[in-house]
This record gives structure tokens, C-alpha cells and sequence, in this order.
């Protein structure tokens, strides 16, 4: 552009910036002014997102951590890039009443606005995920970019700029983070009727009290054991203490609902689900999953949201069949219902495992990452007769979505294959040269990462990897280790699929 048309759109910009200045706006001043000041340092939008992740759903929880993600990279792009390339000054607040101008003005330069940003970051990349609650937050996003013309802050372009740069950040999130569907992914028959359970008669439960509340509504293991006593009055429900054993209190639990012609029912993270999965495949019993861990990737992948979700398709005899990972080494097998892997992961996993009993799960996990990561190496591993040094070796239970690096739910649930992920260490400069592709979305072509589907993997010697990872537990293991699958072994109640 010329510079006779900068100019041109310049002078144009600030007519309108007067404009507004002069116009009464009448009513709007003191919600404006207050808006725009919630809106610093994305503290508006943070607690938006608590809100959404709270009460929205699952699809609430994927709106918010989308409209986060990109808010963190508009407000980085227009706070530490853009603004220092222009640096074009503040509007002259002459013309703009004392009792709209902000307490305390900003001292960065103006173009873009960074609260346009972040507002339109925001509030695109919770329309991605659901139309709905964007169209909730949308007006509140518009609200605040025309609150830092009104309190004098910013120029109209400004605000058209940070507008327009919020929305891309949150279209460039899809280049890591594809928009997932709400349908359950697709799974096998059932290997085995489930019988149908009114009232939740032959059903016995374990409430794992030492599980995270992730998506629990009640406050606690027992009023957690409450609800699903009022969900269905006849299931034999019993908590897991800090005292008890949850491999017992399961055991026990699954021979009596084999002797009662029934299920088992566990209640607890993906840890919990795996004891409670081979002791079901073990005694072919079907297998009801009650969300009540941190995360929840099983229940959430299986489509059981809720403990009522579960409840429903157990009273009904609704199930399917569920391939279950299998990692054989010379101590013997562990299954595993989501992911296996060996490496780094599996040691911040043994270092926050020591820590979380005191301090907390995600506290724990930070100070583990904190004190490994600077001082982390690789592993060398042997397959196929040869050495491999390796940052990463991860096997999902099941195709898993996206391709790229942090895979974060599963395409499939039954079908015979490995989803294995690879970061090589081997490879010049490979932490930078991964940093850069994930970076720039360009994983499924970087040469440090690798993916295959596999119905086997074998690995001749684990050499240093003296850790392994099944579903997020960190367990010891050395020697040859063998990775495969059986097939649509686990049988697990679901609701049915409506279109």
C-alpha cells in the first residue's frame, strides 16, 4: 500500500475514533468501562471458561480449552510481535470524556488491541466447538472490543486488526487440534450378551476414593456411592478408603456379580478401569464404567459422560466389545484400555506419583515436569536386531486423533490395531526440530516422528527404558517386551447411538 493510502486510512481511523468519542452512548458508560478492565490479562475469559468447562459438557470442556489455546496465542502474537513491529501511539484523549477514560491507561502501543484479540480468539475458538455457546459468548467478545474505543484506549482499526488477528489464531488451532465429533467412535459386537440389570440388580460396584472428582457431581467417594445407589437401588456399591486395597475390593466385587449372574462396576479414573478390565475379561464379565477420575479418557471415549449415561445402558443390556492393548513382558502381562508408552512420559509419571499424595495430582505433575525436563534423556531401545534412541514410544489402544503429536481421543475402539507414535532422539538437533513441527503443524512431516499400525510390536531389549506407562501408571519392566492387542476382548456397557 502506498503511503499516500495510509495516510489516507489513517486520518479515516481517527475521524472515527472522534466520532465515537463524541457520541453519548447513553447507559453504557460504567458496564463498558468495567467490562473492558475484567477483560486484562484474560482474567474475563479464564473464568468464561471455568463456567463452560463446569456446566457445558464435554463439548464445554473442549469449547473452553479451544478458546483458551487461542487467546494464548493471539495475545502472544498481538503483544510481543505485532505492537512491537508498528508501535503506532495511543489516541490523544482530548476528546474523550474523563468518565469513560480507564483509571489507569496502558502504556503499550496501540495497534492491534490486545483485548480485540483475545476477545475474538476467545470467543472463535468456542464457536468451533460449539456454535451455540460462541453465539452465548460472542456478544460479550463484541462488547469488549468496542469498550476500548469507547474508554479511549484504541483506534477503530486497532480494534478491526486484533479482531481480525483473534480469529486466525483460532483457525490456525485446527492444524494441531482438529475439531473432534461428539458421536462415540465406533466399536465391535459384543463378544457376550450383557444381561440387563433393572435397578441395577447383579451389578457390584467399587467407588475408588482415591481417584481425582473429575467428572463426579457429587462432592466425595460417598456421596458419589449415593448417587449411584439412587441411580439404580439394588447395585451392590462399596467404596475403596485410603485404606483398602482397590485390586481387592475389585476382585471381591468381581466374583460376586459371577456368582450373582450379573456385572462388575468400577467408578474411578483410567487406572481403576484397568484393574477392574481384566478382572472382567478374566471372569467374562461385562463391564460397566462410572466416570470418576481425573481425566476420564476411557468413559469419555466410550461415550459414558455421566454416571446416569452408565446407568441407563446397564438397566437396559446395552453393550459393546472393546479391544484391550496387552504389554507381555518376562514378569508377565499388563492390559491396557487407552495407552502404553515408555520413555519420558513414564518417568514424569513415577516422579509426580511421589508427590501427589502430598501436594495434589496437577501440582505434583508440575514440579515433576519442572525438575525432569532439564536434565531428561533419551532411551535406547532394540528392535529388529538394532538400537533405537527414543524420546517417545507411544501405543494407543485403538486409532487415535489427530495425527500429530498430543493425540487426545480415539477414532476407534475395535479395531486389531496399535496406533504407534514415535519421537526419535537419534536425529541432529531432534528437540528442535520437534519443537518446530509441532510448532508449525507440520508433525505427520517432520522426520523425528514417526507413526505405523501395528497389530504387533516387538522390542528385543528395553536397555535403559527400566519404566513403562499402561493408562497413565508408571510400572517397572526390563528385558523384551511384546505390544499387541485382544480383539474386542473387553465387553462394556454403552448407551445406544442416536442419530
Amino acid at each position: 500500500m502506498t503511503r499516500l493510502g495510509t495516510s489516507r486510512l489513517d486520518a479515516i481511523d481517527r475521524a472515527l475514533f472522534d466520532r465515537i468519542a463524541a457520541a453519548p452512548l447513553r447507559g453504557t458508560g460504567p458496564w463498558l468501562r468495567a467490562l473492558s478492565r475484567a477483560a486484562d490479562h484474560g482474567v474475563l475469559w479464564t473464568g468464561a471458561a471455568a463456567v463452560l468447562g463446569a456446566v457445558g459438557g464435554r463439548r464445554g470442556r473442549r469449547a473452553a480449552l479451544r478458546g483458551l489455546g487461542s487467546l494464548a496465542i493471539a495475545s502472544a502474537t498481538a503483544n510481543t510481535v505485532a505492537k512491537h513491529a508498528t508501535r503506532r501511539p495511543r489516541p490523544v484523549l482530548d476528546g474523550v470524556p474523563s468518565v469513560r477514560r480507564l483509571l489507569r491507561q496502558p502504556v503499550t502501543t496501540s495497534f492491534p488491541s490486545g483485548h480485540s484479540a483475545s476477545a475474538a480468539a476467545f470467543a472463535t475458538g468456542v464457536a468451533i466447538e460449539s456454535p451455540l455457546l460462541g453465539a452465548a459468548v460472542a456478544p460479550v467478545a463484541a462488547a469488549v472490543a468496542l469498550s476500548r474505543v469507547y474508554t479511549g484506549v484504541h483506534y477503530p482499526g486497532d480494534v478491526l486488526a486484533g479482531a481480525a488477528l483473534g480469529t486466525a489464531a483460532a483457525a490456525t488451532t485446527l492444524r494441531w487440534w482438529p475439531r473432534s465429533s461428539d458421536a462415540p467412535p465406533p466399536a465391535a459386537p459384543a463378544a457376550f450378551p450383557a444381561p440387563a440389570l433393572p435397578r441395577g440388580r447383579g451389578l457390584s460396584v467399587v467407588v475408588n476414593s482415591g481417584s481425582g472428582n473429575g467428572s463426579m457431581t457429587a462432592t466425595g467417594p460417598e456421596e458419589t456411592a449415593d448417587t449411584l445407589r439412587g441411580l439404580l437401588p439394588e447395585a451392590d456399591v462399596r467404596v475403596c478408603g485410603p485404606e483398602d486395597d482397590l485390586a481387592e475390593l475389585l476382585t471381591e466385587a468381581a466374583d460376586r456379580a459371577a456368582r450373582n449372574g450379573g456385572a462388575l462396576g468400577v467408578c474411578g479414573g483410567d487406572g481403576s478401569v484397568n484393574l477392574a478390565a481384566g478382572l472382567a475379561v478374566d471372569r467374562k464379565l461385562p463391564l460397566a464404567v462410572f466416570p470418576g477420575g481425573t481425566l476420564n479418557h476411557f468413559a469419555l471415549d466410550l461415550g459414558t459422560t455421566t454416571h446416569q449415561d452408565t446407568a441407563t445402558a446397564v438397566e437396559a443390556g446395552t453393550a459393546v466389545g472393546v479391544d484391550l492393548g496387552l504389554a507381555v513382558d518376562h514378569t508377565g502381562s499388563r492390559t491396557f484400555v487407552n495407552t502404553f508408552s515408555l520413555g519420558i512420559y513414564p518417568e514424569l509419571v513415577h516422579q509426580r506419583e511421589k508427590l501427589e499424595k502430598r501436594i495434589g495430582k496437577w501440582p505434583a505433575l508440575a514440579v515433576a515436569v519442572a525438575k525432569l525436563l532439564p536434565t531428561a534423556e533419551p532411551v535406547t531401545v532394540h528392535a529388529g536386531g538394532r538400537p533405537h534412541r527414543l524420546w517417545l514410544l507411544f501405543a494407543g489402544n485403538g486409532a487415535y486423533e489427530p495425527a500429530g503429536f498430543a493425540p487426545t481421543h480415539r477414532a476407534a475402539l475395535a479395531d486389531g490395531k496399535l496406533d504407534v507414535r514415535v519421537v526419535d532422539a537419534g536425529r541432529p538437533f531432534a528437540r528442535t526440530r520437534l519443537a518446530a513441527a509441532f510448532l508449525s503443524g507440520t508433525m505427520h512431516r517432520s522426520r523425528v516422528y514417526r507413526t505405523a499400525r501395528l497389530r504387533v510390536l516387538d522390542l528385543d531389549f528395553l536397555g535403559d527404558a527400566d519404566r513403562i506407562a499402561v493408562d497413565g501408571e508408571s510400572v517397572p519392566a526390563r528385558g523384551a517386551l511384546r505390544l499387541s492387542k485382544n480383539p474386542a476382548a473387553l465387553t462394556v456397557y454403552r448407551p445406544p447411538i442416536t442419530s
